[in-house]
């Protein structure tokens, strides 16, 4: 028989991607640019964070930006699953021994997504794919 499931494994892929991005990219939007604005924070300037966070803002939204295009996919990926992993372990594992304690477990699953973009490539829809030359869905 033929198993149809995994024909639908670039586009999945493609997918994770995409959404991952989206929900990474609003953590540099709400560092850098103040948006969307949290109920109990008063919009500040970006340039007044502490450097460790401005560095990660410029990371979320260059990176997270990059992700959902598809662009230089596996570096990319690579780098923010280090810098998810440093975030964890610097500011949420000092709380908690237990992720759901520390707020931690977005900063995990972020990092291990990540890496399964390294490993796994952009999937479909992606600038990667495109130059590589599969213009019909971007698929690397």
């Amino acid at each position: 028989m033929f198993d149809r499931s995994s024909s639908y494994a670039p586009q999945a892929l493609g997918l994770l991607r995409i959404v991952t991005g989206l929900l990474f990219l609003q953590h540099g939007t709400q560092k850098i640019l103040s948006f969307p604005m949290a109920a109990d924070s008063v919009a500040t300037n970006p340039f007044s964070l502490p450097p460790l966070m401005l560095v990660g803002g410029i990371l979320e939204l260059v990176g997270g930006a990059l992700i959902i295009v598809g662009l230089f996919t596996r570096p990319v990926a690579f780098v923010l699953s280090g810098m998810m992993a440093v975030a964890y372990f610097m500011f949420h594992s000092p709380g908690s021994l237990y992720p759901i304690l520390n707020s931690g477990d977005l900063a995990i699953l972020f990092s291990f997504v990540f890496l399964y973009l390294v490993a796994a490539g952009p999937g479909a829809w992606s600038l990667d794919g495109m130059r590589r030359g599969d213009r019909r869905l971007g698929a690397a």
